[in-house]
């Protein structure tokens, strides 16, 4: 199963970069769900942990199913490269109440019992109190959470764009799309996402809309529905690096040991991952990376697992104790201990 995006002439005219604060906020949210994992956010969302339980975030997360849809209307497609959040915000308040309604109980369908809690019945009651109860809770995870470090988060994603600008500029999508994201693939033309529904479309002029996502870090997305120009949202180029000042005792501990850099790669292996993607969330190369892990595999701190073509990295209990500074000085890889 893939999504197949095939370019025409007058598609290369019509590529273009934004990034979305609705949508960061939006992403934040379905993070704080315990079926999803926060990955590099986890010390970012435990630092904001007494400010999120301050605020029910029932009515977003309801709308969020692991698999399955989740309302459109909530993230509008940005009309220019850099919206401010109030203006996103606005564009999904004057929602038609209709579009709200239908949108609301497609996603509820997608969580068994969704439709019969308390919050999932005054969602489906009243579209205008629903679009005012969400768009509440959007607006509140904003100011509480995402503004205070929205200066990071927004410089690493200009950053991205900036860098795959320059690419575009340098080698047209040859070069844009040759690694803007491992998910991706590119070939005569045709950009294909593997994983997840089956779809071949012609963009016949469309464009492309890419939109690179710190919060949206585990995946690809591809949207085709109206009101979207055809979207990629793909996890920001140099992820590894956002949160590193809050993690500057730990990395310093292990960093003076076996190398910053390899201490970096080790702390980011929160779920086992390929070089390529490892490389993308630490804007190195993949040469470089594979270097690095193949020191840690050596000295026992990280493992590597097949999962269908790729092989995947994980960190080991040995690398997980130097990060925690609970290894023990006599500790060694050989030691069955570890």
């Amino acid at each position: 199963m893939a999504i197949t995006l095939r370019f025409g002439p007058a598609d290369l005219m019509r590529c273009r970069f934004a990034v979305s604060p609705v949508l960061e906020t939006i992403e934040a949210i379905r993070l704080t769900t315990p079926e999803d994992s926060p990955g590099y956010h986890q010390g970012f969302l435990h630092a904001m942990k007494h400010r999120l339980d301050a605020l029910d975030l029932r009515p977003v997360t309801l709308l969020q199913p692991r698999r399955g849809y989740s309302p459109d209307f909530l993230s509008p497609p940005p009309t220019t490269a850099r919206p401010r959040f109030e203006e996103e915000l606005a564009r999904v308040e004057a929602t038609p109440l209709d579009r709200v309604a239908e949108e609301v109980a497609r996603s509820l369908r997608d969580t068994p019992g969704a439709a019969r809690t308390a919050v999932g019945r005054r969602l489906l009651a009243d579209p205008a109190d629903a679009l005012r109860l969400l768009t509440g809770v959007v607006r509140d995870v904003w100011r509480e959470v995402i503004q205070p470090a929205w200066p990071n988060v927004r410089a690493l994603l200009d950053a991205d764009v900036a860098f795959q600008s320059r690419r575009l500029a340098e080698g047209g999508l040859d070069r844009l799309f040759a690694e803007l994201h491992p998910q991706l693939r590119w070939h005569d033309g045709v950009l294909t996402r593997d994983r997840g529904d089956h779809e071949d479309r012609r963009l016949a002029g469309e464009g492309l809309l890419l939109i690179p996502s710190a919060f949206k870090f585990d995946q690809v997305l591809v949207i085709l529905d109206e009101p979207w120009q055809p979207t990629v949202i793909y996890p920001a180029r140099g992820l590894g690096t956002l949160w590193q000042s809050t993690r500057a005792p730990e990395l310093a501990a292990a960093g003076r040991l076996i190398g910053r850099s390899r201490a970096i790669l080790l702390a980011g292996l929160t779920e086992p991952v390929s070089t390529t993607v490892l490389a993308h969330r630490h804007a190195l190369a993949a040469g470089t990376v594979s270097q690095h892990l193949t020191v840690l595999r050596d000295a026992g701190m990280v493992v590597g697992e097949r999962h269908g073509h790729e092989i995947r990295y994980r960190r080991t209990a040995l690398g997980s104790a130097l990060l925690s500074g609970a290894l023990p000085a006599s500790a060694t890889a050989g030691d069955p201990r570890w």
